[in-house]
């Protein structure tokens, strides 16, 4: 089962990217997930369950803070 996945989240799947990366930030949720490799910036789209069977860790994004003061 995929975790509960949210925009700016990063991913680190069991496969390398042929640059060497194994991490991805997502760029867009929905039937298929888009994916930013974080070092050479290659997009790619995956339907959900295969990024549940490639993934290996899933790394939330930092909670925005509120500045409204």
């Amino acid at each position: 089962m995929l975790p509960e996945l949210h925009l700016n989240d990063t991913v680190r799947l069991r496969k390398a990217h042929p640059c060497g990366s194994t991490d991805w930030r997502i760029i867009r949720l929905g039937a298929d997930i888009g994916l930013e490799c974080l070092v050479c910036g290659r997009h790619v789209l995956l339907p959900r369950r295969d990024l549940a069977k490639r993934m290996k860790t899933h790394i939330p994004a930092a909670p925005a803070e509120d500045k409204s003061e």
